[in-house]
């Protein structure tokens, strides 16, 4: 499956990361802007319309949470996944809860980020197994055969 027409907007506050990820990402998918900040992301999601969006969690001016959940209620794009330092599955829950479908571990991008972010423009949840093997408690709302966790 080409991912070439399908467009992402990305967001991290740390220039030279969000280069690479769009370098990266650049193979497989149109890169359509970069924010530094959540309140910039929220702005170029309404102006742009990207498919996806990408997102670091902590960010100045509004977390990637925070955005994420302004951008899919306000139907700004199709789906939101999480690109973070923090395997946290306390975070992860809270991502999900406010509708992002995905949270990759930025270790494990190279092999997560891509398949993450197909499995979330499907409508389904992909979690970096860093995250999902810390998800014991994780709320049976979200997990009602919706997690899949990859390894």
């Amino acid at each position: 499956m080409s991912h070439a027409r399908l467009r992402v907007l990305l967001a991290d506050d740390h220039e030279e990361l969000l280069a690479g990820v769009s370098d990266f990402l650049s193979r497989e998918f149109e890169i359509v802007g970069a924010a530094g900040d959540g309140a910039s992301l929220v702005d170029l999601a309404d102006k742009l319309r990207p498919d996806v969006i990408v997102t670091d969690l902590r960010m100045p001016r509004l977390s990637g949470i925070d955005a994420g959940r302004t951008i899919l209620g306000a139907g700004f794009c199709k789906a939101v996944v999480v690109l973070t330092v923090f395997a946290d599955a306390k975070l992860a829950t809270v991502a999900l809860q406010a509708g992002i479908l995905g949270y990759v571990f930025k270790l494990n991008a190279g092999q997560d980020l891509i398949p993450a972010i197909s499995r979330a423009l499907k409508g389904e949840i992909f979690i970096s197994s860093a995250i999902a093997s810390k998800m014991d408690g994780f709320p049976a709302e979200l997990n009602a055969g919706s997690l899949d966790a990859q390894t």
